[in-house]
């Protein structure tokens, strides 16, 4: 997903089909976030034991090789940012290692606090900053994109979070949606949701996409809405509605925000190359 979300800030940001400047920047980023994602494998490893019991398998045969995977990707990672000559896209490569890290290692563990969403804002500021450094430009525009991209990446933590709650409940971990209880939480993580419509459409107008990105974009919300709708009976039921129904809708609803989330940023990427591939035929 950051790999896509890269390539078509980088269509976006410099107005060409640059694929090899797009491809380039989105390994950047790619190996950045597997470096984070695989050293918090490592530290997850308890809790992946009961929510994804294979990966807790691979993670524990793996050992220290697992750190020394992430480790591998984290220099790569900076070195490729380094070959551009920019230093600040070396900082914003560093910085979202970074924020890697205190999400997932130890004393820090921001991952089990309330704080998590904000530290996977920065899962989505960070390739976006570091394409606008590449090409030195910042403006109103790159902005919206910074927002629209980051708290996309934050509220997608919060949707994981629904199918990680018993996990991360029993790890006696402080979240949003152990904070606010579960249904309660539910609630926020959907509106949330949905206040990523305005963003998204902002983009659209702003960077002058074309129809197909508003056709997929009605697409998504009128699914999203569709499920909803019919699990209406589990959202706004008393007692009827069990706690244990609310936590295998949950972990239904993080399943779909995955397919948004992959489809959204694909369109995004292919909407970006297809507009600015036109202007250039024009």
């Amino acid at each position: 997903m950051l790999f896509m979300i890269t390539m078509g800030s980088t269509f976006l940001m410099a107005k060409s089909t640059t694929l090899s400047g797009a491809i380039y920047l989105g390994f950047v980023a790619f190996c950045g976030w597997s470096g984070v994602d695989a050293i918090n494998n490592v530290y997850d490893v308890d809790l992946d034991v009961k929510s994804d019991p294979l990966r807790a398998d691979y993670t524990k045969n793996l050992g220290r090789t697992g750190l020394c995977i992430s480790l591998i990707f984290f220099a790569l990672s900076m070195s490729l940012g380094a070959i551009t000559g920019i230093q600040l896209v070396t900082v914003f490569v560093f910085i979202g290692i970074l924020a890697g890290v205190v999400y997932s290692v130890p004393p820090f563990r921001l991952r089990q606090t309330i704080y998590k969403p904000l530290v996977n804002f920065s899962v989505g500021a960070v390739p976006v900053l570091m394409v606008a450094a590449f090409f030195d430009v910042f403006s109103v525009e790159i902005l919206v994109l910074l927002s629209l991209i980051g708290v996309s990446t934050a509220v997608n933590s919060l949707w994981e979070d629904l199918a990680d709650y018993k996990s991360d409940f029993n790890a006696h971990a402080r979240t949003i949606l152990i904070v606010l209880g579960f249904k309660r939480g539910l609630y926020f993580t959907i509106i949330m949701g949905y206040s990523l419509i305005p963003l998204m459409i902002l983009v659209g107008i702003l960077f002058k996409l074309s129809i197909l990105y508003f056709v997929i974009l009605a697409a998504l919300i009128c699914y999203i809405s569709l499920r909803l709708v019919q699990n209406r009976h589990l959202l706004v039921g008393g007692s009827s509605a069990n706690k244990e129904s609310l936590l295998k809708l949950g972990e239904a609803f993080a399943k779909d925000f995955v397919i948004i989330a992959l489809v959204h940023t694909t369109n995004l990427m292919i909407s970006g190359y297809l507009t600015y591939q036109q202007v250039i035929l024009i």
